[in-house]
């Protein structure tokens, strides 16, 4: 196999370099950039300060696969045996309820202490941290608001329960050296149509001018707001729209999340990306995939996976973008859930980084649309599988399929014997 798979890289080498591409710099290329995968796939988004109460929040999780995380060691050894099989060093995505401790804290009252064993795996591992305040499953969202609520008690919870957050994402970029963006994503909406669609969004914006009053050094934290369409009870009206966020992001610098199921179901994010970075300093994504709704199924390389990948690429996005994953399925093995998107995400990148940008562009320039065309639709065929092989048995991760048995392997020695 190993002959196999250096000679195919060889032969496709050498084809690539006829168009200028070294397939060893893109490579090295790749090999930097960070895919945030998110925790949440692994226990299906319980986490561990109220593990029997109600996911909330318009979220649904459908399945019942056996093996998920019940605590934090378990979905840190989860976590480890998905990362043994996916090529390059990158970060964990954690949500607040996703502590590691025997104390009963409240959300707004979460300090880094409560997250020690999570930077001191993540530094033996090598790996970055992002995070999130939860602003859902609790009972003071019940109601379905938290930082829009008209009682000005529940909103100080969540203002605080945010703040606490962003200090979390700061001491976590400060102890592992790699920026923590700390996402803020509230379910906040009507079920109906409301009267007044104004009031909402003023306490919104007055709960996150408060959130991020705080200065946090940008090296160690990186604030993100993140829109949805609409939500399971929500579906009328939700507070933090898009033009909502797009327009706080850019008076107040913040990142802003596209995440590609919150959005209407024939809306991609792909063609916002260009758009978006002419007027901000960064972007979050949340790679997902809707079916027909904000369904979260688990990322393939379909059209839109290569297209958000293709536009990073060629408008050289990669350097400002944070790449996050954001799907959950129980209905099969989450560990391999987590190998299938994360390599389906590095894929794409890697297809896009072995395209003729440059002589496309000039083509398209030129108006020699027939050019564009032949010389998209023939690299299609072009042999990126081989490269991606190689990558994978230099990272030292299985190549190809070889990844399943070794799922399978870890499903029946420890899966499987999770009560």
């Amino acid at each position: 196999m190993e002959n196999q798979v250096k000679q195919a890289y060889e032969a496709a080498k050498v084809l690539y370099a006829q168009h200028g591409l070294d397939t060893d710099e893109v490579l090295t290329k790749l090999a930097d950039i960070k895919v945030s995968v998110h925790c949440w796939q692994g226990d299906d988004v319980r986490g561990f300060l109220n593990q029997e109460g109600e996911l909330t929040g318009g979220i649904s999780v459908t399945g019942q696969y056996p093996g998920a995380a019940s605590t934090p060691a378990e979905l840190r050894a989860d976590l480890e045996q998905a990362f043994a099989l996916i090529p390059g060093k990158h970060k964990v995505n954690l949500h607040a309820i996703y502590t590691d401790t025997d104390e009963q804290v409240e959300l707004d009252q979460l300090e880094p202490r409560h997250y020690e064993n999570w930077v001191k795996w993540a530094r033996e591992q090598g790996l970055g941290l992002d995070f999130n305040p939860t602003c859902f499953s609790h009972e003071k969202s019940s109601d379905g608001f938290t930082l829009s609520h008209p009682d000005p008690e529940i909103r100080k919870f969540w203002i605080d329960h945010c703040k606490a957050s962003r200090r979390i994402g700061a001491y976590f970029g400060e102890q592992l050296g790699q920026t923590c963006v700390t996402n803020v994503w509230i379910p906040d909406g009507f079920k109906d149509n409301p009267v007044d669609r104004m009031s909402p969004r003023k306490r919104l914006k007055e709960s996150l001018d408060e959130v991020f009053a705080e200065p946090l050094n940008p090296l160690h934290n990186l604030d993100a707001v993140e829109s949805k369409l609409f939500g399971l009870g929500s579906e009328a009206y939700v507070v933090g729209s898009h033009e909502f966020y797009m327009g706080y992001g850019l008076q107040n610098d913040t990142l802003i999340c596209l995440d590609a199921g919150h959005f209407h179901p024939t809306e991609v994010i792909s063609g916002k990306l260009s758009s978006l970075a002419l007027f901000t300093s960064g972007i979050l994504l949340h790679v997902s995939r809707p079916m027909r709704w904000d369904s979260d199924h688990v990322v393939i390389m379909d059209d839109e996976l290569l297209e958000i990948a293709r536009e990073l690429v060629r408008h050289e996005l990669l350097g400002t973008t944070h790449i996050g994953l954001d799907f959950f399925d129980a209905s099969i093995n989450r560990v391999a859930a987590w190998v299938v998107g994360t390599r389906n995400t590095i894929k794409a990148l890697l297809r896009a980084m072995l395209e003729p940008v440059d002589a496309l562009k000039q083509a398209e320039l030129e108006g020699d649309y027939t050019t564009r065309l032949a010389l998209t639709e023939e690299f299609k065929s072009y042999p990126f599988g081989a490269v991606w092989d190689y990558y994978c048995a230099q990272q030292g991760v299985p190549v190809r399929e070889q990844w399943i048995k070794e799922v399978k392997s870890y499903e029946q020695d420890v899966l499987l014997q999770r009560s």
